[in-house]
């Protein structure tokens, strides 16, 4: 910026450097301004020095964050000055402060004009620099000609036709439709012929767009870029300065190599042959050296030329060359190096005849499992999935089955996914797979997806010779003390249906059974207690002749549950109790599942699905898209666990939202998806393409939509029934019923609760888009990393992510690119911090736009009051002081509750350890009683210690006592509450017929868990002013 000598611009920068805080800047700024807009005021008596100055001034303002609404006209107008300072800083600030859509903008163009047809080659460089940084419509309507033609110009200079080249670029990218390059064979192949490198590789930026959108009309300019490529392979009349680290304009051999992949083949021989003596001579040339920046360069020709041989469907003997030079990256110890060997691996593997030559360095890619890196783990499972078949599936299998123990969070769902599809695809025997999946679920059972363990029932009933050994398996794991609950749905359901045929056996006589089922009923959700009283009612009938104890103890828990809040519960205890009451005739009523009708796995449907995106799209479709972003990314992948439910009608989510409408703007063409956590208005007008990848830039898909996919008429919603209240469940937002294309993936307030509790996991998930979350606190503060994954092989633009935070909480985020490439993820860092004590919810408002349809979604973010809870021991002497040093009321809160759900003592204390309340054993005498202590952390209170003490009833589990103490009234008042909504039982109405579960073995008499039940809306949302208020109060 030619700001040498304005004194006073300099005096503001080193005023605001000096500051000591953020306001003192604030005023400085404010002041500034000020005195800007007053000095604006009197135009015609600034100089052009003056208004230089404050333009500039302006544009730093702008920089530190700050809004600038005025002086826009002021800045425009220097376009026009006749000196190059003031032209600079008006062409400069302009292209800054204004968007392509600003009216001022049409005031300049033919001043922009002049500037490009001019002779003035210092005016036309930043002419052409606006332009193509902003890009607008009517700049390409009005201004593309005269590019193009300063592009061909031969009277102009390499520097000014670099420049129109990338300008042109820009404007054709923004508007295809309205920069006209018909015509343009013979054009490209002239500059294809430049001897100048400078142009010639702006020259070929423009070309890769060109034969990305139409190839055929560019098949004379083919010889020319293999010309192009032999020139540099053979470093003939490359300059000095175009050489990097030895390596001839590598940027150019990149480009080049590009735009050859864009054309479906090469039929000259001529032109082939010398094709592939330059990718020879690149292949045997290439080696791994101590210079990290030669690598680079080397490394990026290198891996161009080796996805142009795949394109090109070279001789065998080149394409095991390439294998064996991948071979030998992946086995350097530079990681960057390493994670490009595997990555290019697993590419190689859609050639044909090349998954053998592969299999060769299986060693090494498992190896490539226990990197530090998990980028390079990533890529290595990538590969490993990919080269797995019938000859190496069990060591394969074996593998992430151990990898498994240690493997991060981050990689179980993925990793569980392709292990149970790979046992599916290649079990060597039936009785194999049963081992792999029930390992499977004891070792991840929170990644596990319903469809596994609903595959594994299903090959069990189907197979009668299996069903023995399938109860002795399901038995010895739950035998474990410790076992996930899961386990004991797919343990339960087999050893219901067959523990009858180990009735011979030590330790597996139905009363044993029973006992061994009945031990883990303490541990489960409500959702798994239906898959138990089917179990319970199996071994009943079972049990030959009767065992009067038995039926006792089981007709109990029936009793138990006829009273059940849960209506499933409750229907299931009322018929068993009065099916078992008929003697011999249960044996027919309770008979064993019918087998069930073959039908293909949903898991090898999302594989088989996965791998429709062959070699032919991968190196000439997603090049394509690739060229339409500039966000910067990194390409990471997440697989999905399991398929969505389905839908449900009227159902009620809870929701806590900021009452306040988005201040994005809209295409008032396209219809906006929103979904608030659970809820989907209105849709979008068309069905996504059918040929979309899934996945993450993985051969396994992230299951996208299907082809034929018929739009349901019900709201996606998320069921709240069998889990524990949602945390903000004080409000109740009721959800009008219409039409949907487009749904989430998986429960949605599943997901967000899950989060609540645990730091990592998926916020929300579509066909489109995976939105992850990341977290770590400390004391009063959160970092939060926001993962946004791209599942298709089309870029998500408009992208937008707005904070909708409650008043208690401080909140940032970085900013977000406005485009996601194809399979990419970008991470957005988040921190939070904690003011003071409160519920209310901070709400995520994300845009997207896939194709030609907007989707918004609304979010909770799990920024909730237990995330700044630290759990703490007290002892008895430190216990009794506190507790009696807040005496009563506000510091003190006691409040009887009722409608709890009912639950055990030992789950009591299990959910208030989840929430970081550390329950104390022994301080209370009363064993029925649970008394629980932690520490709150917020800017206002620092570190609060927090004491609790729950008073129940054994006679009466729905209802309880609680007394919450601390040192500040605002934290006892919302601790209470807080709690109290995690005990609270909300009512569900009656069910209505609920559709079947495809891959379910469910009946009236199966052990399969129901789907969520739908509930009429019965409260009204009452909007607030804050954001952070509720829509509704409690219930």
């Amino acid at each position: 910026m030619a700001m040498h000598g304005m004194r006073g611009l300099s005096v503001f920068i080193s005023d605001i450097r000096n500051c000591q805080n953020k306001e003192q800047e604030r005023l400085r700024v404010d002041k500034e301004l000020g005195n800007v807009r007053t000095r604006f005021k009197n135009e015609k008596g600034l100089t052009p020095y003056e208004k230089k100055k404050y333009v500039w001034k302006m544009l730093y303002i702008y920089m530190l964050g700050y809004d600038v609404d005025f002086g826009h006209m002021e800045a425009v107008s220097l376009i026009s000055a006749p000196k190059y300072p003031e032209k600079q800083v008006g062409y400069i600030v302009t292209s800054s402060l204004l968007n392509e859509n600003h009216d001022f903008l049409r005031l300049a163009i033919n001043t922009v004009r002049n500037d490009i047809i001019g002779r003035n080659e210092t005016f036309q460089c930043l002419a052409l620099t606006m332009v193509g940084n902003i890009g607008g419509r009517e700049f390409a309507e009005s201004l593309a000609p005269d590019v193009q033609k300063l592009l061909l110009s031969s009277s102009c200079r390499p520097l000014v036709r670099k420049k129109a080249a990338l300008c042109l670029l820009r404007l054709y990218r923004k508007n295809p439709d309205v920069v006209n390059v018909d015509g343009w064979t013979d054009r490209m192949a002239q500059l294809l012929d430049e001897r100048d490198l400078g142009v010639l590789t702006s020259s070929m930026s423009l070309f890769v767009a060109l034969v990305a959108n139409n190839h055929e009309a560019y098949w004379t300019c083919l010889p020319k870029c293999v010309k192009i490529l032999e020139r540099l392979a053979r470093n003939h009349d490359v300059p000095q300065e175009y050489t990097y680290y030895g390596i001839p304009s590598p940027w150019l051999q990149v480009k080049t190599m590009r735009a050859l992949q864009y054309f479906p083949t090469i039929e000259d021989p001529n032109t082939r042959r010398i094709l592939f003596e330059v990718l020879q001579r690149i292949l045997m040339g290439t080696d791994v050296v101590k210079n990290v920046n030669k690598n680079n360069a080397s490394h990026a020709v290198l891996f161009e030329a080796l996805a142009l041989v795949m394109h090109l469907d070279a001789e065998k003997e080149m394409m095991s060359q390439c294998v064996a030079l991948l071979g030998k990256f992946i086995a350097v110890r530079e990681p960057n190096i390493r994670y490009l060997g595997l990555e290019n691996m697993t590419r190689m593997l859609l050639v044909t005849d090349m998954q053998d030559i592969i299999k060769r360095y299986q060693a090494q890619i498992i190896t490539s499992l226990k990197d530090p890196d998990i980028s390079i783990r990533r890529r290595a499972l990538d590969l490993l999935y990919g080269m797995c078949d019938v000859s190496n599936a069990k060591d394969i299998v074996e593998e992430l089955l151990q990898y498994l123990s240690t493997a991060d969070f981050a990689m179980r769902e993925e990793l569980s996914l392709k292990a149970a599809i790979l046992a599916e695809k290649f079990a060597p025997d039936l009785s194999w797979y049963v081992d792999v999946i029930l390992q499977l679920i004891d070792k991840a059972g929170d990644f596990i997806s319903d469809d596994i363990w609903f595959r594994v029932v299903q090959f069990v009933t189907n197979n009668e010779d299996l069903q023995p050994y399938a109860a002795a398996k399901a038995r010895e794991f739950l035998d474990k003390p410790a076992v996930h609950e899961t386990m004991v749905k797919v343990s339960a359901y087999i050893l219901g249906e067959f523990s009858h045929l180990l009735a011979k056996g030590p330790g597996c006589s139905p009363k044993e059974i029973f006992n061994i089922v009945h031990e883990k009923h303490p541990t489960v959700s409500t959702s798994t207690i239906p898959v138990l009283l089917s179990a319970y009612a199996k071994i009943l009938m079972h049990t030959q002749p009767p065992d009067p104890e038995l039926q006792n103890q089981i007709w109990a828990i029936f009793n138990k549950y006829e009273s059940c809040i849960d209506v499933e519960i409750q229907q299931r205890a009322a018929e068993y109790f009065a099916l078992s009451r008929k003697g011999a005739a249960l044996m027919d009523i309770l008979a064993e599942m019918p087998k069930f009708p073959e039908r293909q796995s949903a898991l090898i449907k999302k594989a088989e699905e996965a791998e429709v995106d062959t070699a032919e799209q991968s190196a000439i479709k997603l090049r394509a898209q690739q060229q339409m972003s500039n966000a910067l990314v990194v390409t990471e992948q997440h697989a999905t666990n399991g398929a969505p439910p389905p839908p449900q009608v009227n159902q009620l989510s809870l929701v806590k939202m900021p009452s306040m409408s988005s201040t994005a703007d809209h295409n008032p063409a396209d219809q906006a998806l929103s979904v608030a956590n659970g809820t989907l208005s209105t849709v979008d007008p068309e069905p996504p393409s059918a040929d979309l990848l899934g996945d993450l830039l993985g051969p396994l898909a992230i299951e996208g939509p299907p082809a034929a996919a018929v739009p349901s008429k019900h709201n996606v919603v998320s069921g709240l029934e069998g889990i524990p209240n949602v945390v903000d469940g004080a409000a109740i937002v009721p959800v009008g019923e219409e039409t949907n294309s487009v749904q989430p993936i998986g429960n949605i307030a599943e997901r967000f609760h899950a989060l609540c509790l645990k730091d990592s996991g998926v916020l929300y998930e579509d066909p489109y888009i995976q939105i992850g979350i990341k977290a770590e606190w400390r004391a009063h503060h959160g970092h939060l990393f926001l993962f946004l994954g791209n599942k298709n092989t089309s870029p998500l633009v408009s992208v937008q992510a707005l904070i909708l935070p409650p008043a208690h909480l401080k909140i940032e985020l970085s900013l977000v690119p406005e485009t996601i490439p194809p399979r990419a993820q970008v991470q957005c860092p988040l921190e939070v911090v904690n003011l003071r004590p409160s519920r209310d919810v901070a709400v995520l408002d994300f845009f997207y736009k896939f194709g030609a349809n907007m989707v918004n979604v609304k979010l909770r973010l799990p920024a909730l009051l237990n995330k700044f809870l630290q759990p703490i021991p007290v002892s008895a002497e430190e216990f009794f002081p506190q507790w009696r040093s807040l005496s009563g009321p506000p510091l003190k809160l006691q409040e009887v509750v009722r409608g709890v759900r009912p639950m055990p003592l030992l789950e009591m204390a299990n959910l208030l350890n989840s929430y970081h309340l550390m329950t104390c054993a022994g301080l209370d005498p009363n064993p029925n009683n649970l008394v629980a202590s932690t520490t709150f952390y917020s800017e206002s209170t620092r570190a609060m210690l927090c004491l609790i003490r729950i008073e129940t009833d054994p006679a009466d589990r729905t209802q309880l006592r609680m007394t919450i103490a601390s040192g500040d009234p605002t934290l006892t008042f919302e601790l209470k509450e807080f709690i109290k909504e995690q005990l609270i039982s909300i009512p569900m109405a009656p069910r209505g017929p609920a559709p079947a579960t495809p891959q379910a073995p469910a009946s009236t008499t199966a052990a399969t868990p129901p789907p969520p039940s739908a509930v009429q809306p019965t409260s009204t949302p009452t909007a607030m002013n804050d954001p952070g208020a509720l829509l509704a109060g409690l219930l």
